[in-house]
């Protein structure tokens, strides 16, 4: 492994050189068609040497026993355009300002990397989509991730336990068979594992009692894994008191099986931490679940003002509550609050608004146990069991496309990324001619950053100083002046000139946005033209990404999206020098772009119209002016990238 990120680091050219690289290195893998046809997914070093320092292909681990193989003649995972015609976000520009100096830690070796799995109302799912499912899981492994599952057969049609017991029992079954189809150690249904408290004999029939579900026998648990085997489980649990059998929430099991695999044991007392608990401590130090992975025919979480369908990536520091207002909107409780009519409406019946705020509520109370690191997704069962789908397998009738299909679980895993780049407009996600469906299925999430807005532009909307309505100043105390300066310094690579710049955008600041602990910002002004005209233009005058932050994590997504949502939806203009490597990634969110005669500047906008529409040639013109009379605030005073 050591090897194969130092001949990585020393490498360019073609990334699939790479992948080539490290298959000679990991000569034992037993399916190289495999290994490199998913690999060769990832277009950038940076993705493949962050997957390489991260993520072991089951056979890199050292064991005792066989590797682990796939059954099967064809079990190449296809990761063509998932979404036709827009490039998946791997193949797109990342937002970086130079090489990035960022070193890729391998992380201790033999730790097992883990995805928690639900599925949900698989009764409804056929055969065919089940066993690509398996197959996907089965591939997942061999990149080095574990599954476990959890079977979610709740219909919300009122079906007595009994029956939902014996469904999910039947259904966790037939996962199991789907799986072996394709792995050599297969899957297994373990039992005994989860218990569930008694309910009070005293409570009255009428008050609804939430079980206590939890992780019984660690051992039971923990075993298969090391063995390369997925555990399946039925959401059924064990009552120790009454030794009986009853269901319970899906929900529950995946939030007992996240407390338990990273230690976070409520009812755990001091006095109670033996040998025993210290042994199980360190084989869980062992384990790191990376992704909470939903499969639910309903797919990602929906988005009231994106015609994409899903929302692509949801930051839950930032955007939970709106979203969850927005789909209480149309689950059956109480929709009178002034919040959420305020916010735009989804257009969904209530039994699926209700299970997509299930969803929602679940992955934000999994992520709160888990590191920063973990993420989850969110996509339909279709989706994960594209595996399989070959070119010749599709439609040949005019108008269907032969390209691949790109399966969501395998490129996050080696991505860490939504399907494609959350802050491109909607129009270039998909298909123009595909409006009877969502466009999008897939949802990612992340506990990511907050967003601090100053001001906030829902108790002050951004519009141009008067004297009754002041720009605030870069003095204010919402706002950290030396992380603000560090910030600007770093992302550029340049020192700045802090007299002039403060003296420049003094009484022009129209406002700040801060992402995190000043991970990422922007900078934004009113600026007038310098030819004497009166408008006030909205102008962005410094965007800015920690170095360590450029290229991952989505710090520069958050920064644009708030830009253009919530800060300046009616549009807002900024330049960037011609030669500037970010440029590619603002092309593909600039409504248009104009390379400015006589200069180096390169003019970017997202205001509709503005080339097009004869009665704002005006607008066009005041924009040029103003990017081209911006005086630069750098120290050194140099002709580069601004």
């Amino acid at each position: 492994m050591r090897e194969a990120l130092r001949v990585l680091g020393n490498m360019d050219g073609n990334l699939q050189g790479y992948w080539e690289v490290y298959f000679k290195i990991s000569c034992k893998f037993k399916d190289k068609d495999l290994f490199l046809d998913v690999l060769g997914s990832t277009t950038t070093k940076r993705e493949a040497k962050s997957y390489l320092s991260r993520f072991q292909p089951s056979n890199d681990r050292k064991r005792s026993h066989k590797s682990y193989e796939i059954k099967g003649n064809n079990v190449g995972v296809n990761l063509g355009s998932l979404y036709l015609p827009i490039r998946a976000v791997d193949e797109s520009p990342v937002f970086t300002q130079g090489p990035s100096k960022s070193d890729f830690i391998d992380e201790t070796p033999g730790r097992l990397h883990l995805a928690l799995v639900k599925i949900r109302d698989p009764q409804n799912a056929d055969d065919i989509t089940l066993r690509r499912i398996g197959l996907t899981l089965v591939q997942l492994l061999q990149l080095g991730m574990a599954s476990m599952v959890v079977v979610d057969c709740e219909d919300g049609n009122g079906t007595s336990k009994a029956i939902q017991r014996r469904l999910s029992l039947e259904q966790a079954d037939r996962i199991v068979s789907a799986i072996e189809r394709h792995g050599s150690r297969g899957a297994r249904r373990l039992e005994n594992v989860i218990s569930a408290s008694a309910p009070n004999e005293e409570s009255q029939p009428s008050v609804k009692i939430r079980r206590w579900t939890r992780i019984s026998n660690r051992d039971l648990l923990l075993a298969p894994l090391r063995r390369g085997v997925i555990p399946v489980f039925a959401s059924v649990a064990f009552i120790p008191e009454k030794h009986s059998l009853v269901t319970v929430d899906a929900n529950e099991v995946v939030l007992a099986l996240t407390r338990e695999l990273t230690g976070l044991k409520p009812d755990l007392k001091v006095i109670e931490y033996t040998k025993e608990t210290e042994r199980v401590a360190s084989i869980q130090k062992q384990i790191s679940i990376d992704r909470v992975i939903l499969l639910d025919p309903l797919g990602g979480i929906p988005s009231a003002d994106q015609s994409r369908g899903s929302h692509v990536f949801i930051n839950l520091e930032q955007e939970y509550d709106n979203i969850k207002h927005e789909i209480m909107q149309n689950a059956p409780m109480d929709t009178q609050h002034h919040e959420l009519r305020r916010l735009p409406r989804l257009r969904i019946p209530q039994s699926e608004a209700q299970t997509h705020l299930r969803n929602l509520e679940l992955l934000q109370r999994t992520l709160a146990l888990l590191p920063s690191s973990s993420s989850a997704l969110l996509t339909t069962l279709r989706d994960a069991a594209n595996s399989n789908r070959r070119p010749q397998e599709l439609s040949q009738s005019p108008g269907v496309g032969t390209r691949r299909q790109r399966n969501p679980l395998i490129h996050n895993l080696l991505t860490d990324k939504p399907v494609f780049s959350s802050s491109l407009p909607s129009e270039r996600t998909g298909s123009a001619s595909s409006r009877l469906e969502p466009v999008v299925a897939t949802t990612f999430v992340k506990r990511g950053m907050p967003v601090n807005i100053i001001p906030n532009p829902l108790d002050q909307p951004w519009t141009p100083p008067l004297s009754s309505n002041p720009p605030i100043q870069l003095s204010d105390p919402r706002i950290d002046l030396p992380r603000l300066i560090h910030l600007i310094e770093n992302s550029f690579g340049r020192k700045l000139d802090v007299n002039h710049y403060f003296s420049r955008i003094k009484d022009r600041l129209a406002g700040i946005i801060i992402v995190g602990e000043y991970e990422g910002g922007a900078l934004l002004t009113w600026e007038t033209p310098p030819d004497g005209s009166p408008t006030m233009v909205p102008y962005l005058d410094k965007f800015a990404v920690l170095k360590r932050s450029q290229g991952a994590g989505g710090v520069a997504d958050i920064i644009f999206k708030a830009m253009v949502r919530d800060c300046f939806p009616q549009g807002v203009c900024w330049r960037s020098r011609m030669d500037n490597p970010v440029n590619k990634w603002y092309f593909e969110r600039a409504k248009g772009t104009w390379k400015i005669p006589e200069t180096s500047w390169t003019m970017f906008w997202t205001t509709e119209g503005v080339e097009g529409d004869q009665k704002r040639r005006g607008l066009f013109g005041d924009y040029e002016a103003v990017c081209k009379g911006v005086v630069p605030s750098w120290a050194d005073n140099k002709e580069v990238v601004d």
